[in-house]
């Protein structure tokens, strides 16, 4: 799964004995957005799903409600493929296991995303075109010949941590002027915004389906964690990872995505429900393996997800909003035991 993961060799200590081994640790990268070519946001992540991450930023952001309002999105002096040909398609996680993936744009290109290995060729040639697995062209985004643009490293090899967005013909572009190319840790999320306000984006839906209302069991709730842990593939291996989910009311998972920074892990979530035109997320609950903030309600919102659960607490903000629009959001999920700070009208007891 690309750098999901690096070894580094520590001094263990257990019950007074001393020795030295490798240990494994989540891999941590800047991740730069642009738009439209203009940088926009820097986040720490985990490096995998770097599309849907860009994706699902720009639906929290208001900027993006489905695949057909994405161009291309690429690495910077990268590789993009051409969009799916097959239904299935899903993003991939990079280099060096993936190819670039490009949504929508002209050039006999039809919208959507695909999947395909990285071909060894790929990146050595100036401006070339050659071809990927299943038969997808291939373009070599890189200007020309020893040229370094902002996702290439020292030598001229690509980092795989600059991911330009391009949007389709008449989407309108965000007020970039408000200094949003901000930095973003990968515990707390969007920092520096320039005002409440401008966190407080327009939704594009209401959150959930008046026509099929969500209705949860605690039975159902109380299992939701440990479904969760146990598709923690990269936690069980460090133990150093956030993680988000979707699960129907049933409590079916869905999707898993993992990160360095839940605020990633669920933008990856819902980049991936764009791609798959899932969007918006009105019959899904999510659930965060940390805390709940403000700013992961605010995702909630913005995909239409009408539950939003938390293994810890919740902010004060983030109570706030959720009352404001009608999200339900639990708190200190953990076995039978929860706190529901608003919505309650979603879960289902008896007295």
């Amino acid at each position: 799964m690309g750098r999901v993961t690096e070894r580094r060799r520590v001094v263990r200590i257990r019950g007074g004995k001393v020795s030295t081994r490798p240990d494994t640790l989540v891999a941590e990268e800047p991740l730069e957005i642009r738009l439209n070519g203009k940088p926009l946001a820097i986040t720490m992540r985990t490096p995998g799903d770097d599309f849907a991450l860009a994706a699902g930023f720009l639906v929290s952001e208001g900027v993006l409600a489905s695949d057909s309002d994405l161009a291309t999105i690429a690495y910077c002096a990268g590789a993009v493929a051409a969009p799916r040909d097959e239904p299935s398609g899903e993003l991939v996680d990079g280099p060096p296991g993936g190819l670039g993936v490009a949504a929508g744009g002209g050039g006999g290109v039809t919208a959507g995303w695909t999947t395909a290995p990285l071909p060894a060729a790929v990146g050595r040639r100036a401006g070339g075109v050659g071809r990927g697995g299943a038969g997808l062209p291939v373009i070599d985004t890189r200007g020309g010949a020893g040229s370094a643009p902002g996702g290439a490293g020292a030598r001229g090899a690509n980092t795989y941590n600059v991911v330009d967005v391009h949007l389709a013909p008449g989407v309108p572009l965000p007020d970039i002027g408000l200094e949003r190319n901000v930095y973003t840790t990968s515990s707390c999320g969007l920092c520096g915004k320039a005002s409440l306000e401008a966190v407080r984006t327009t939704a594009r839906w209401p959150v959930g389906d008046p026509a099929t209302p969500v209705v949860l069991s605690p039975d159902v709730l109380a299992a939701l964690p440990d479904r969760l842990r146990a598709a923690q593939r990269v936690f069980e291996r460090t133990g150093g990872l956030h993680a988000a989910a979707l699960f129907t009311a049933e409590g079916e998972l869905l999707d898993v995505r993992e990160d360095v920074g839940r605020h990633n892990a669920v933008d990856k979530l819902v980049g991936r429900a764009l791609q798959q035109g899932r969007l918006p997320l009105s019959s899904s609950v999510l659930l965060v393996s940390g805390r709940a903030s403000f700013e992961l309600a605010q995702k909630a919102v913005m995909a239409g997800i009408p539950v939003l659960a938390a293994v810890s607490a919740p902010s004060s903000l983030a109570v706030d909003l959720a009352e404001e629009t009608g999200l339900t959001l639990i708190g200190f999920l953990r076995g039978a035991d929860m706190n529901v700070y608003a919505g309650a009208e979603r879960v289902s007891w008896e007295e």
